[in-house]
C-alpha cells in the first residue's frame, strides 16, 4: 500500500522522525529509508533503540495514528496509474489483495477512498504473525482469495516487499519509489504504474512463468 498505491512513505517518515526528537533523539532520512516496507513492531523496535521510551505496540499506535491524521489534513496521495490499474483489473475480473505492513484500520482507510470496489481481500501488518519480508502475508491473501499463490502477480515497491512475495512463490513486479529495487530478483522492475494494464501483468506473469519453468527443467 504504502509507497505502490499511495504515497505516504514520507507521511510515516516525517512522524517517525516528529516522535524520535520528542524524546530528545535524532532521525537521519537514510535511517527512515531502511524502514520501508518493514513491518511495524520490527520498526518499533528499531525506533526504541533510537531512543524512543515506549513500547513497541504504543509506537505502532502513535505513528498510525498521527500519520491517519496526516492524511485527513492533506488528503491521500495515490500513486500515479494506480487507481487505474486497480479499476482495469476489477473490470477484467481479475481477484485482487491488498497486502500491507500498515494497520487493517489504515488499509481500510485509505481503501474507503480509492471511490471503486478495489479489493476481495485485504491482509493488514495485524492479520499475521509473521510480517514481511516472510512469505506469510501473500500465502495468507492468496488463500483468502481462493487461489495457488503460483497464479499471483504482486506489485511491491520495497525490497522486505519483493522478498516476501518472491519467497510465497509469486510473480513479483517491483516498482520502485523511495528506495532501489535493482538485482533484488524482482520478475520485472516498472518504473511508474502510470500507463500500464491488464495487458501488461499477464505478459509480464506469462514471461516469468516460463522462464520458471525453463529453470526448473
Amino acid at each position: 500500500m504504502d509507497g505502490t498505491l499511495v504515497d505516504t512513505e514520507p507521511y510515516w517518515m516525517d512522524a517517525e522522525t516528529d516522535l524520535i526528537e520528542s524524546f530528545g533523539g535524532t532521525w537521519s532520512h537514510e535511517q527512515a529509508l531502511q524502514l520501508v516496507g518493514n513491518g511495524l513492531i520490527d520498526s518499533a523496535i528499531i525506533l526504541q533503540g533510537a531512543g524512543v521510551k515506549m513500547g513497541a505496540q504504543e509506537i505502532v499506535d502513535e505513528l498510525t495514528e498521527r500519520v491517519r491524521v496526516r492524511l485527513q489534513q492533506d488528503g491521500v496521495p495515490f500513486r500515479p496509474g494506480a487507481r487505474e490499474l486497480l479499476r482495469e483489473l476489477r473490470a477484467a475480473g481479475v481477484p485482487t489483495a491488498l497486502v500491507t505492513m500498515s494497520l487493517r484500520r489504515m488499509a481500510e482507510d485509505i481503501v474507503s477512498l480509492i471511490g471503486f470496489d478495489a479489493f476481495d481481500v485485504i491482509v493488514g501488518g495485524d492479520d499475521v504473525e509473521r510480517p514481511k519480508p516472510f512469505p506469510d502475508p501473500y500465502l495468507q491473501a492468496a488463500d483468502a482469495l481462493g487461489i495457488d499463490i503460483a497464479d499471483a502477480v504482486a506489485l511491491e515497491d520495497s525490497p522486505t516487499g519483493l522478498q516476501s512475495a518472491l519467497s510465497a512463490r509469486a510473480v513479483a513486479i517491483g516498482v520502485p519509489h523511495i528506495v532501489e529495487l535493482d538485482g533484488l530478483g524482482a520478475d520485472a522492475l516498472w518504473k511508474t504504474l502510470s500507463g500500464r494494464g491488464v495487458d501488461d501483468v499477464a505478459a509480464e506473469f506469462a514471461r516469468a512463468r516460463s522462464i520458471r519453468t525453463e529453470a526448473s527443467l
